[in-house]
This record gives structure tokens, sequence and C-alpha cells, in this order.
């Protein structure tokens, strides 16, 4: 008999009396003893949704925490306000895999250690967050994987896939009198026949499968509302789960399928829209933020002529500016982003009454290389340099998404990830020059028009 179970009983017979307990006398019959009601089993406290080593970091941090845990491998859990002991334990699973003592808590070079890592993760899926038109929901992309897209069967979504389509991803939408979450959610524990779920489960207004189908790995999201259901499919090859099993979860962690924009549209993009570059070799190559040199069909940089686009990649488009002449490029800083930084960049004219000057904005780096206040306009691609001069990142002004839903605001590409792209294409990195005597001369401004 187990403890609970003996507790029980000793609680139960502490409550009868046995007869010998009775008083004699042969006139009235012995008062019967009061009913004693059974002791009450104390019951544990409830634990604190949030450890209490966790309860004074800010909310922001602790959901940028546990988003860069999700990439990082160490954390598999709904990413929240709470910080529970689950995520305190994926701390510390990452202190221990890099030697650090294992406390739970980060100390700042532990934060900034667990912020470059799940950057390195993103950057080698080329993860964005992206809203789909057709089917009208937000998700999180592992873009570099799935280059590939076309309409999915049906027209009810967008499908994305490799090369050889060893990883996939399916948005749908599915709308109309007889639709029903729960009905949807039988059908993709069946359908295709190949599929082997592991796991199901319904919850409210939403329900997630996972499994095998045929070699491959499934998941799938979907949540109803109004006889509407919005979902995603991630299927992938089973030997590159060591890959997508973390992006799986950050995919269902930033899956939005009602977003409160316009049907998920985005705004039109501007006709003429202006950003900032960084120089990064004296033979003309620069860097800037790939969004907003999308759909171009001619990038100019202002007083110098038209560049070419010669790659995008990680959230960075690399431009050739031919027969340039005197650019002092910027040298790359060895660490990561951290602190007070200094942004160098060229505002939009509007900003500037029609002015091109390049001008320099003191910023602080907040949760997971966020900058704590947004850029004005035109400095997209502006450059964040150090107290030496030296180029830490590039700003993007796309949000910095966590896992979860929502972002966290604009942010930096890394100068690790600049080093590399330039490496890819034997571009030789800033550190062997020297950082610009003025960093404003190593910015230039770029126009994007568009048809």
């Amino acid at each position: 008999m187990n403890r609970v179970a003996s507790l029980v009983v000793a609680v139960l017979m502490a409550g009868l009396a046995p007869a010998s307990a009775q008083a004699p006398g042969p006139a009235a019959p012995a008062r019967k003893p009061a009913a004693q009601a059974p002791a009450a089993t104390p019951k544990p406290a409830p634990k604190p949704a949030t450890v209490p080593a966790w309860a004074g970091v800010p909310e922001p941090e602790r959901i940028a925490v546990q988003s860069d845990l999700i990439w990082t491998g160490d954390y598999n859990g709904v990413i929240g306000p709470e910080f529970g002991e689950r995520a305190f334990a994926a701390v510390k699973t990452f202190q221990k895999r890099y030697g650090y003592r294992q406390t739970g808590v980060l100390e700042p070079a532990e934060r900034s250690r667990l912020a470059e890592a799940a950057r390195a993760a993103q950057g080698r899926v080329g993860w964005t967050v992206r809203d789909d038109r057709t089917s009208g929901v937000r998700l999180g992309l592992p873009a570099g994987l799935v280059p590939k897209a076309s309409p999915a069967p049906g027209g009810t979504g967008t499908h994305w896939q490799s090369g050889k389509g060893e990883v996939q991803v399916d948005t749908f939408r599915v709308a109309g009198p007889d639709v029903t979450l729960s009905r949807l959610f039988e059908q993709q524990k069946k359908e295709p026949k190949t599929r082997r779920p592991d796991y199901a489960v319904m919850k409210g207004d939403f329900f997630v499968v996972s499994g095998f189908q045929g070699l491959k790995k499934f998941y799938v999201r979907a949540h109803g509302r109004d006889r509407e259901v919005r979902g995603m499919v991630l299927l992938y090859d089973q030997g590159m789960e060591g890959t997508l099993d973390p992006v799986a979860v950050a995919m269902s962690s930033a899956f939005v399928p009602f977003p409160e924009s316009t049907a998920g549209v985005p705004p039109p993009r501007r006709r003429v829209e202006y950003a900032s570059a960084a120089v990064v070799s004296a033979a003309g190559d620069l860097v800037a933020e790939a969004r907003t040199l999308e759909q171009c069909r001619s990038v100019q940089v202002a007083g110098r002529g038209y560049a070419e686009i010669r790659a995008t990649a990680d959230g960075l488009a690399l431009l050739h500016l031919w027969g340039a002449h005197g650019l002092a490029p910027l040298a790359l800083a060895e660490a990561g982003p951290s602190g007070d930084v200094t942004l160098v960049g060229i505002a939009d004219p509007e900003r500037q009454d029609g002015g091109g000057a390049v001008s320099t904005l003191p910023a602080r780096l907040g949760p997971g290389g966020t900058l704590a206040a947004p850029p004005p306009a035109g400095f997209s691609g502006a450059a964040a340099v150090d107290a030496a001069g030296r180029l830490v990142g590039v700003v993007t002004t796309a949000p910095v998404q966590v896992a979860g839903p929502g972002a966290a605001g604009a942010g930096l590409v890394p100068a690790d990830t600049v080093r590399r792209l330039l490496a890819a294409h034997g571009i030789t990195p800033g550190p062997t020059a020297p950082p610009a005597a003025d960093p404003k001369a190593a910015v230039v401004r770029v126009i994007c028009v568009r048809d």
C-alpha cells in the first residue's frame, strides 16, 4: 500500500470508535462519541508561474531568453511572460554546455553568448517572419532552407520547399458553413494515408498534430475562428531533425493565424525608398538591409551611380558599386554588439528638408540585440559602430522576431554575419583595414527604385 493510501486509511480509522469504548450503564445507552471529521490533508503550495530568480526580470527579456533557448535546442516549452521551472532548467542546460556555473540565471556575458548562438542558428536557416497573402497567416519561415515558393494546391495557401523537397512548408485556409476545427483535426491525423501521428492535441481554438509521414517528420498547427481554419504544415527529412526540430518549435510559437493587420497583407512598398549602406571594402563593396531593397528595378548610390545586388543572405544585401574611388571602409569588430553603440546613417530626405547629410545617433541594445528605440526612416542598413569606430552590426528595421507572437522591435545584424557574407564571396573582411577616421565617411545613401 502506498504512502498516500496508508494516510487515507489512518485518517478514516481515527474517526471510528471501537465497541470496547462504549461506557457501561444499565439504564441508558452510553453516548456515542462525536464523529470526528477526517483530518484535512495539507495541499502543497502551488509553484509560482515564474521562478523567484527570474521574477524581477522584465517580461520582454523573459520572452526573448525563452526564444533564444529554443534556437539553441535547450527549450521546447511554451513561450510566454512566465519563466517557469522548465525554462529555468533550460538555462542550466545551456550553461552546462558552455562551461558556466549552472545557476539558472544568466550573467551579462552568458546572455550575450546565448543571443549570439540563437542569431547564428537563425542565420543558418534564414529565419524570417512573413505575412502570407493567400492564407492570411503570419508565420516564421526558414527561408534559407525553402527558397522556392509557389501557390499551394487548391489556391488556399502558399507552398515553400528546398531544391529537392527535403524541407517543405505549406500554409492553408479552409472556410465554409460546414468547417469545424474538430473535423479538420481528425482529417489531419489521417491524411495523407502515410501519416503516423505520435502526438495530437486540441485545446480551445487550436490543435497540433506531429509525427511521421513516410520517411519524413511532419508538424501541423491550425487555429479556428468563425467557421474558418488557418494553419501551417512543416515536412522534413528525418535526417534533418537536428536542425529542423528546434525550427518546428519556433515556427509553432511564431505562428499568428489571424493577424490584426488587414488580412495579413503588408502595406504596399514605396516606389522610391531611401536607405543607408555601410562600405566594407575600398573596391566598392557595400552591405545594406536586404528587406529594404526587395523588388528594386534599380539601386543607386547617391552621387556615385548604380550598384549591383550581388547576393542576399541572413537579412543582408551585398552590393557592388562599379568604378568606386575614395571609399573608406569600416573595420569589422571582433566582438558581438552589446551595450551602447552609435548608429551612423542617412535619414530619409523628408526628415531633412531634401538633404542627404550623414548623421549619428546614440543607441542602446536591448534583449536579443534589439534597439531600445526605433531608428528614423532612412536608417535601414545604417552602420552601428563601437567606441573605436568599428562596425558591430547593420541596422535592420524589420521587426526582430522572437519565437513567440509579436515582435521585439528593430535590431542589428551582427558583424559576424557580415564577415561570413563577405568571405562567401571572396571579399577580404574589414578587420584587416584600419577603422575609418570618421565613420560617417564609410556610410552612403542607397535609393531603391521600383516599378
